[in-house]
């Protein structure tokens, strides 16, 4: 495939107006709220009105969904059946992309279907069969019914992979490449991902021609707006140093991730006994009980989401200001994904990685393959956290409202006390709120941090906890035995048995559902899944050892 980037400059400022959209789109795009293209729509949009396959490389939250829906959807007739297929890895990715996708076709008259596992073939069929213009579908339901002959003539001209990274990530690239045999050959094909591993380029030299290649990374994979952080502390400080981090960051909304099931129920126990509306996600958990703590976190009942990477993929919430690696992730592909929940339409966000100098060689090889830019930063002390919090008391002293019932106090107690002593009480009131848990000092300082990278460094770092490298404290913050974060045995490098989120009960699924519904519907009235796995699941003790569960 050659690649014909497309380099973006700031030189002219456009708006939608100028793209060439029609004009019920372009009102349902004003009714959106929006005004000014993003760059991956500014440069997409263009090329899929002309009929052009593309390969769009961006990272999350920069606007990709409206990117090809609203050219897909100005090229399409809506009178002729499904005309737009979008294939995503997540049953919550897929509502998301459904509902965005009725609200930019509303003024056409265009109706979407969400398709996945766990619900009726039936309701979904007939959802199709009764006019639905758009089909937002997941992978292994999607083969299913193209397998089963359930639709027919089904021959949508213009087929979207949605986060292609994810679903190589998450083992649908045998079903992508069978789903495409069943589809018609004279289509137009779109390709978005946030990474370009070697398999989803040549995936797109086999399915797209001749494309477009639109990159907005500039070489990086991650979003400028993030601000990037790590903390080098000892293992035996993580659960002491991430609610130092939190209270010093003063965060709005964030996600924790952590590598396992156990160390999410822990972790979530540890940070709502400090005081947080903390609440864990992950596979195990009933699929009611993952309805309710995805509601919560987007309603702001919950303000703290600790979850596994795994059951995290396909949620994106607004307004996220921080994400926390409890633990540095297993690899730069899912670094990059967990740090795009923040820092998205535009907006600021901060991403904090926690390591320990066993960790730091992985550091190095998120910063080399990414090719992003973290800043070392040092735990803030109990004092350092004490003058963040009088700043703070000092503004929000200064924003307080006044009521009226303040004066009847402030005179009752001028009977007995002068102004000067009244407002020293009251500060000192606030001042008594202001607990500061842990110990004074969190992390490896800079002098000896410094000495342990550098005889790290010489003597090999020896994970196995023999001889060598960097003698700290091994005992694991998380409790049990299935929540080491790596077992490693003496016959292999990555024998991931005890902790790791890809368990036989079908916490590797991609179609785990989140949100209710009566099995398939028109934008809202999305098929939903039930308490069942999902539709692929991994066991076995290999890396890729792979065993298909169908719906």
């Amino acid at each position: 495939m050659q690649e014909n980037a497309q380099t973006l400059t700031e030189e002219k400022v456009i708006t939608f107006d100028d793209l060439g959209l029609k004009k019920e789109i372009l009102q349902s795009v004003k009714d959106a709220g929006f005004t000014t293209p993003s760059p991956i729509q500014a440069a997409a949009i263009p090329f899929i009105l002309a009929g052009r396959d593309i390969v769009g490389q961006a990272h999350t939250g920069t606007g990709k969904t409206a990117a090809f829906g609203l050219p897909a959807l100005n090229n399409i007739d809506v009178r002729n059946g499904v005309g737009i297929l979008v294939i995503t890895p997540t049953r919550e990715l897929a509502t998301q992309v459904s509902d965005e996708l009725f609200k930019y076709g509303r003024n056409i008259g265009a109706k979407t279907v969400t398709v996945y596992g766990g619900s009726s073939y039936n309701r979904q069929i007939d959802l199709i069969e009764r006019g639905a213009s758009v089909v937002v579908a997941t992978p292994g339901r999607l083969l299913d019914i193209l397998k089963k002959n359930l639709i027919k003539d089904f021959a949508p001209s213009i087929v979207v992979l949605d986060e292609a990274d994810e679903m190589l990530d998450m083992g649908f690239l045998d079903d992508i490449n069978e789903i495409f045999s069943y589809l018609p050959s004279n289509r137009q094909t779109l390709l978005f991902s946030a990474t370009m591993p070697k398999p989803i380029k040549l995936l797109a030299e086999r399915i797209l021609d001749n494309p477009e290649f639109i990159s907005i990374t500039k070489g990086e994979t991650t979003n400028a707006d993030i601000n990037q952080e790590y903390y080098v502390i000892e293992e035996s400080e993580r659960d002491d140093a991430i609610i130092r981090l939190m209270d010093s960051e003063k965060s709005k909304k964030s996600i924790v991730f952590c590598r396992t099931k156990s160390e999410v129920d822990r972790l979530s126990n540890v940070l709502s006994s400090a005081g947080y509306l903390a609440n864990g996600l992950h596979g195990d958990m009933e699929q009611r009980q993952r309805e309710t703590v995805i509601k919560g976190f987007k309603n702001n009942s919950v303000k703290v989401l600790v979850a596994t990477d795994v059951a995290a993929r396909g949620i994106h919430v607004d307004n996220i200001s921080h994400v926390f690696n409890y633990h540095i992730p297993f690899d730069p592909e899912s670094y990059v994904h967990r740090i795009g929940r923040t820092g998205r339409a535009g907006t600021k966000g901060k991403a904090i990685t926690l390591l320990t100098p066993l960790e730091f060689k992985e550091l190095q090889k998120i910063k080399v393959k990414v090719g992003t830019t973290m800043t070392h930063a040092f735990v803030p002390s109990k004092n350092d956290l004490r003058a963040i919090n009088l700043k703070s008391i000092v503004t929000n002293i200064e924003d307080q409202k006044i009521y009226d019932e303040a004066h009847q106090i402030l005179d009752m107690l001028k009977e007995d006390i002068d102004e000067a002593t009244i407002m020293f009480k009251l500060v000192s009131m606030i001042l008594d709120k202001q607990t500061i848990q842990g110990p004074n000092s969190i992390g490896i300082p800079a002098d000896k941090l410094a000495a342990i990278l550098d005889r790290a460094s010489k003597r090999g770092d020896n994970r196995s906890g023999g001889r060598g490298g960097y003698k700290g404290t091994r005992s694991r913050s998380s409790s049990g035995s299935g929540s080491s974060d790596r077992n490693r045995s003496g016959s292999g490098d990555r024998n991931r048995t005890g902790g790791a989120e890809r368990s036989s009960s079908g916490e590797r699924s991609g179609e785990r559902s989140s949100r209710p519904s009566s099995g398939g519907g028109y934008r809202g009235t999305n098929p939903s899944g039930g308490t069942g796995g999902g539709e692929r699941s991994r066991s076995g003790s290999g890396d890729r050892n792979r065993t298909r569960t169908r719906d």
